[in-house]
C-alpha cells in the first residue's frame, strides 16, 4: 500500500478558527480509506473503500459535512492550494474571508449560501476573485443559482452530487460542451454507470464504478441491501432531461404520500422559492386524517417583502399541483441548522407538531 504524503507549511490562526496553508504531494493512489457516511435520519456509517484523486488549483473554502471537506482538502493539497478552514460556519467570518485571502473556490450547502447572501457585510467585500462557487449536499433552487450569480459576477456556480460510498464523485460538464443548467447535477462521467429504477428518465439512482465501496464495515445487511452485482443503491431520486443531465429530486426517505400521490419536500420547496418575496423554504410533512401526511412550510420573507401565510398558499397553488401546496405556513426569521449546517428538519418538525391547530386552513 502507498501513502499520501503532505507537509504543512503555515497555520495561523483567524480569531477561534484556523486557515491552513498545504502544500501537498500525491506519491501515488491507491491508498486505502474507511469515510464516515450518513444517510438523511440514518445512522453513521464506515464506507470501506479506495481513495482516487484530481488536483485543482486556487484557494479553497470549503465549509460542509465531513466527506466533503476531506476531499476538498484531499485536492487541494494535491494542488498545492492554500485552505481556508472554518472550524464551523459562520457567515460574517465566512464573507469576510472571501475579501481577506482573494478566495477563488468557495463551496457550501444551500443553507449557508442563503445566510451569506443576506449578510449586509457581502455588498461591502471583494468578491472579484471568486471564480467558482460549488452548492451541494442538499437540494439548491434556480432562485439560490440566480442570487448567486448576481452576487459574485466572475464565478460560476454549480450543483453538485457526491456520494461517500460511490465515488465520490459521478457527475461533471457534457462531454460535447452542451451548457450544464444550473440546477443540473452533470452529466456521468466516463467510466461511470448510470442508471435510474425504475426510469427511464426517473427514479432511485444507482452506480457502478471503480469508486463504490466493498462493503460497509461490519454492516453485512446493510452492505446487501445497498450493493448488488457491483451497483450501489444510493436512495436517492433523479431525472434525467433531454441532453443526458441529472436532476437531484430528493431522498426516498424525505418521500411522503399525500391524498394517493407522492410528493418531495425539495420539489415544493423549490416552487416556493420562487417566489419573489420567499428567500428560503423548508416543506415537510405533518400527518393528517384524510390524506395521510400533508406537507407544511416554513418560509423566511425577504427583509421588507410584506410576505403573508396566505401568500404563500396562493403561490404555491398557481405554479404547481394542489396536492403539493402547504397546509400550513410559519414565517419565521430563520431556519434552525444542525451539526452539519443542513437545515434542522427534525426541530422544525417539532415546532409543527407543537404548534395551535388551525381550523381555517384547507385540504
Amino acid at each position: 500500500m502507498t501513502a499520501l504524503i503532505a507537509e504543512t507549511t503555515i497555520l495561523r490562526t483567524v480569531g477561534r478558527k484556523i486557515a491552513m496553508q498545504v502544500v501537498g504531494v500525491v506519491a501515488a493512489l491507491g491508498l486505502a480509506t474507511a469515510c464516515t457516511t450518513s444517510d438523511s435520519g440514518g445512522p453513521s456509517n464506515q464506507a470501506m473503500g479506495t481513495f482516487m484523486g484530481a488536483a485543482v488549483g486556487g484557494l479553497l473554502a470549503p465549509v460542509l459535512p465531513g466527506g466533503a471537506v476531506g476531499a476538498w482538502s484531499v485536492l487541494g493539497m494535491a494542488a498545492g492550494a492554500s485552505l481556508v478552514l472554518l472550524a464551523r460556519f459562520d457567515q460574517r467570518l465566512y464573507v469576510e474571508s472571501i475579501g481577506r485571502y482573494k478566495v477563488t473556490r468557495l463551496s457550501g450547502v444551500p443553507t449557508m449560501f442563503h445566510l451569506i447572501l443576506s449578510d449586509p457585510a457581502l455588498a461591502k467585500t471583494d468578491k472579484s476573485s471568486v471564480r467558482f462557487i460549488g452548492v451541494g449536499s442538499a437540494p439548491a433552487s434556480p432562485a439560490l443559482f440566480d442570487a448567486l450569480h448576481r452576487a459574485f459576477p466572475n464565478a460560476t456556480a454549480t450543483n453538485g452530487y457526491g456520494v461517500t460510498e460511490a465515488g465520490p464523485v459521478m457527475f461533471a460538464n457534457h462531454p460535447e460542451g452542451k451548457p450544464r443548467p444550473a440546477t443540473s447535477i452533470g452529466y456521468p462521467l466516463a467510466g461511470c454507470e448510470i442508471r435510474l429504477d425504475p426510469g427511464p428518465d426517473e427514479g432511485v439512482l444507482l452506480t457502478r464504478n471503480p469508486g463504490v465501496m466493498a462493503a460497509y464495515h461490519n454492516l453485512p445487511e446493510e452492505t446487501a441491501r445497498r450493493l448488488k452485482d457491483g451497483w450501489f443503491d444510493t436512495s436517492d431520486v433523479c431525472r434525467r432531461d433531454a441532453d443526458g443531465f441529472y436532476y437531484f429530486v430528493g431522498r426516498t426517505d424525505d418521500m411522503f404520500v399525500c391524498g394517493g400521490e407522492n410528493v418531495y419536500p425539495g420539489d415544493v420547496e423549490t416552487t416556493l422559492e420562487r417566489h419573489p418575496d420567499v428567500l428560503q423554504a423548508a416543506v415537510l410533512p405533518v400527518d393528517h386524517e384524510l390524506k395521510g401526511q400533508v406537507p407544511v412550510a416554513f418560509v423566511v420573507a425577504r427583509p421588507g417583502s410584506g410576505l403573508t401565510e396566505q401568500g404563500v398558499k396562493d403561490w404555491a397553488l398557481a405554479h404547481g399541483p394542489a396536492y403539493q401546496h402547504p397546509r400550513r405556513v410559519f414565517l419565521v426569521p430563520e431556519l434552525p441548522l444542525a451539526g452539519t449546517n443542513k437545515i434542522d428538519r427534525a426541530a422544525l418538525k417539532a415546532r409543527a407538531l407543537a404548534a395551535p391547530s388551525d381550523p381555517s386552513r384547507g385540504d
